[in-house]
C-alpha cells in the first residue's frame, strides 16, 4: 500500500482521517504480553471483577494507541511526533468490537510547528463514543512517500480450536472411562481434570495402593471414583477391555504404560475390541496461526501402511472431523510431489485414494493427492504451483505416507510450531485415548473431549452446535 504523508504547510484546519480496527481477543493478549499489564479485566478467559463472566475489556492504553496509529500512518502520518495529548473515557470497548478512530485537525502553531487535532473512538456497533480527547503533535515538514511493508507476525499462543472443543463437549454426559494404570501424576492429574471439566467420568484400574499415594501427593481427593485393583499393567489392561464388552465404560484412556500393552488386549481377535476396520491413530492439533484444527494421521500405530490400510485411515479420519463440526472434512493426502511420479509410491497411493473417494469407496469428505505439504494448507503454494482444487491449501486432515513421517510432523508442529496435540485411536469399540507421557493437561483435556464428541455422534446423541 502506498503511504504519503501531509506535511505541516500542507495540513488544513478541519481536514480528518481515520481507521477501523475489530479489537480480538488475541490482541489483548499481546497487548498484555507487551505492556506487562496482566490485569485479569482484560483477558479474554479470566474474571477480572468477581462477576463469574469473563470481561476482555480491552485496557484503556490499547484504545489510545489507536489513535497513535492514525496519527503515525495518516494524518499527519510519518514523522509525526506527540506534544501532548489528553484523554477522557465514555465508554469501555471489549474484545470483538469493531472500533472507527477519527483525527479532526482542530488549530495550527505556526511558531513552534505544532498541530492540535481533536480525537475520539466510538464503536462501530451502536455509534457509542468511547473516548474523546485533543492530540498536540509535531507535525512533519518534509514530504514522505513509501510503500508499506508487513512487520514481523505475531502468533498469540492460544489454542482456541481447543477451547471451543472443550465448550462444546463439556454439556455431554460424562464419558464412562477405564484409565489404565494412572499411577503417575500425568495420568492420574489429566483423568482428574477432565472429570472436573465433566467430560468423563473416571474408572481408575491399575496398583490401588499407588494410585493413592500418587493422589496424596498430588493432594488430590478420589472420592467418589471407582477403582480396580489391578497391580500388573497387561492385566489392567484386559480389564478395561472386559468393562467395555460389559457395558460399564464407553472409552478407554491410557495412563503411564506401554502404548503396546495398552493396545495388545484391545486388538486381540477373539477377545478385543476390532469393528471390522483397521485401528489407526489420529492426531488433532490446535497449531496456533490455523484457522482451523489439523488432524494428522496415522502417527502411531500403523508403521507402513498399504493402500488398504490407508482407506481406513482416511475414512476414520474423516469420521471424526465431522463428529468435531466440520462438515465436509478437506483431506489432503500428503507425498514428496503434487504430481504422480512411478518412482514415489506414496504418490501413486494418494492418487488412488483421491479416485476412490470420487467413486464413493470413500464418503463423507473430499479427498485429493498427492499434494506436498506446502500446498495442502497453503492457499498461495497452491496457487503458485497452478493447483486448483477444493483441497489444495485447505486441508483439515493430512494423510502422511508412513508413521516416520506422520510421527515427525506431529513432533515439529508440537516443538516448533507450539501446537497442542490431542491424541485419540479409531476403529475400536469404543474410542481408545492416547496420550504421551510428555503431554499437558490441555493436550489430555482436549483428547477427552475428541472421545466425548465423537462417542456422542456415532451413539446418536446430541451435540451442541
Amino acid at each position: 500500500m502506498h503511504i504519503e504523508n501531509r506535511t505541516f504547510d500542507e495540513l488544513k484546519i478541519g481536514e480528518s482521517a481515520e481507521l477501523r480496527r475489530l479489537v480480538t481477543a488475541d490482541d489483548l493478549l499481546a497487548y498484555a504480553n507487551v505492556s506487562g499489564n496482566h490485569n485479569p479485566l482484560h483477558i479474554y478467559d479470566a474474571d477480572g471483577d468477581g462477576d463469574g463472566r469473563p470481561e476482555a475489556m480491552a485496557p484503556g492504553s490499547f484504545v489510545t494507541a489507536l489513535v497513535g496509529a492514525v496519527l503515525g500512518n495518516v494524518l499527519p502520518g510519518a514523522g509525526t511526533l506527540y506534544h501532548a495529548q489528553s484523554w477522557r473515557f465514555h465508554a469501555r470497548s471489549f474484545a470483538d468490537d469493531e472500533l472507527v478512530i477519527r483525527v479532526t485537525v482542530t488549530d495550527k502553531n505556526e511558531k513552534e510547528t505544532t498541530v492540535t487535532l481533536a480525537t475520539e473512538v466510538r464503536r462501530v456497533a451502536d455509534d457509542v463514543l468511547v473516548l474523546s480527547g485533543v492530540a498536540e503533535v509535531l507535525a512533519p515538514r518534509r514530504k514522505v512517500e513509501y510503500d508499506s511493508h508487513d512487520l514481523p507476525g505475531l502468533i498469540v499462543q492460544r489454542h482456541r480450536h481447543f477451547e471451543k472443543l472443550l465448550k462444546k463437549a463439556e454439556p455431554l454426559p460424562a464419558l464412562r472411562t477405564a484409565v489404565v494404570c494412572p499411577e503417575d501424576p500425568n495420568a492420574l492429574g489429566g483423568a482428574l481434570k477432565a472429570r472436573a471439566h465433566t467430560l468423563i467420568e473416571p474408572i481408575l484400574i491399575g496398583d490401588a495402593g499407588r494410585i493413592a499415594e500418587v493422589a496424596r501427593a498430588m493432594d488430590a481427593s478420589l472420592d467418589g471414583i471407582e477403582i480396580v485393583d489391578e497391580p500388573l499393567h497387561r492385566n489392567a489392561a484386559r480389564k478395561a477391555v472386559e468393562l467395555v464388552h460389559a457395558g460399564s465404560a464407553q472409552a478407554i484412556m491410557k495412563g503411564h504404560l506401554h502404548t503396546d500393552m495398552l493396545l495388545r488386549p484391545i486388538l486381540d481377535k477373539q477377545t478385543g475390541l476390532r469393528m471390522g476396520r483397521r485401528f489407526t491413530h489420529i492426531f488433532v492439533m490446535d497449531v496456533p496461526g490455523q484457522p482451523h484444527p489439523i488432524l494428522v494421521t496415522d502417527a502411531a500405530i500403523n508403521i507402513a501402511p498399504d493402500l488398504k490400510t490407508k482407506v481406513d485411515i482416511t475414512q476414520n479420519a474423516i469420521d471424526l472431523a465431522i463428529s468435531l463440526g466440520i462438515e465436509e472434512p478437506k483431506v489432503g493426502v500428503l507425498s514428496a510431489t503434487e504430481t504422480v511420479n512411478p518412482d514415489i509410491p506414496s504418490s501413486i497411493d494418494a492418487a488412488l485414494l483421491s479416485k476412490m473417494a470420487d467413486r464413493g469407496q470413500i464418503t463423507g469428505g473430499l479427498v485429493d493427492g498427492p499434494l506436498a505439504m506446502d500446498n495442502a494448507v497453503d492457499l498461495a503454494a497452491a496457487r503458485t504451483k497452478g493447483i486448483t482444487s477444493a483441497v489444495a491449501g485447505r486441508a483439515e486432515i493430512l494423510v502422511v505416507p508412513n508413521l516416520d513421517a506422520g510421527n515427525m510432523l506431529a513432533k515439529q508442529l508440537t516443538y516448533i510450531s507450539h501446537a497442542e496435540a490431542a491424541g485419540l485411536v479409531l476403529g475400536a469399540r469404543v474410542p481408545v485415548i492416547l496420550n504421551s507421557r510428555a503431554d499437558d493437561d490441555m493436550s489430555r483435556l482436549a483428547s477427552c473431549a475428541v472421545a466425548a464428541l465423537h462417542h456422542a455422534r456415532m451413539t446418536g446423541g446430541h451435540i451442541p452446535s
